[in-house]
């Protein structure tokens, strides 16, 4: 998330899983960032995001959020009005509902035949997507990088990560989006929104901290009017690793 700390940008980056939440600030997004932090190079969970080219260089399973892939391919129903995105969309809910009905079942896995529809149905989208939008071809004397449709650069995505899109249905652990990272942004941008800006670095430091702690607390189950009184006292509670 951008952010103004002492009149110039910075980078809010966050890493939340179901018991431990952290946020740091950088003056860069980049790969640079995520490694001087620390955190997503030595993760050994899958790790879900937007698919932003840097989290690739990072060693590790990946998945993406179906929230984003929902809105993109929202957007494209209703500027383009093909049909393949609806039933894109349909088809993702429909598995995401498997899915979850599984987890409550408490069930290890998908049936191998389930997995195999889902993913000949998604290829068969992606397929007559790619038909209605093929790759644009060079003009005669122009020069430089072909621009492509942003139906045709959705459904290369879509086609070259298909694993990482349905990461949701063959591993039962990982959720459809990526809501635990959504919710632990809205609280900085709430106090964005109303200060504006962090004057110093050093304060912007001190918040993530403050707010990394008290919200992995209220995460693991803590009373936060206990946890501060405590942490006044001189005896900070200390949470579970995660």
């Amino acid at each position: 998330m951008p952010s103004r700390v002492a009149s110039r940008l910075h980078w809010l980056h966050t890493v939340a899983s179901d018991i431990c939440t952290w946020y740091g600030m950088h003056d860069k997004r980049c790969m640079l960032a995520i490694q001087e932090h620390g955190i997503l190079p030595k993760r050994i969970a899958v790790l879900m995001h937007d698919c932003w080219k840097p989290y690739w260089q990072l060693d590790c399973e990946h998945a993406l959020c179906n929230a984003h892939l929902l809105r993109e391919l929202m957007f494209l129903r209703e500027t383009t009005g093909q049909r393949w995105p609806k039933r894109m969309i349909d088809l993702l809910i429909c598995a995401r509902d498997h899915s979850e009905a599984a987890r409550r079942r408490d069930q290890a896995a998908l049936s191998e035949r389930r997995i195999r529809r889902i993913f000949t149905h998604y290829e068969a989208i992606l397929a007559q997507a790619q038909a209605r939008n093929p790759r644009a071809t060079r003009q005669a004397k122009r020069r430089g990088r072909v621009k492509q449709t942003v139906a045709f650069n959705l459904i290369s995505r879509m086609r070259e990560h298909a694993p990482e899109v349905l990461r949701f249905v063959t591993d039962l652990r990982v959720l459809f989006t990526n809501n635990l990272g959504e919710r632990a942004i809205r609280m900085p941008k709430v106090k964005q929104k109303i200060s504006g800006c962090f004057r110093t670095l050093k304060g912007a430091q001190d918040f993530c901290t403050i707010r990394s702690y008290l919200d992995t607390m209220h995460k693991q189950g803590h009373n936060l009017l206990e946890v501060l009184r405590l942490t006044f006292m001189g005896h900070p509670p200390s949470p579970e690793s995660g």
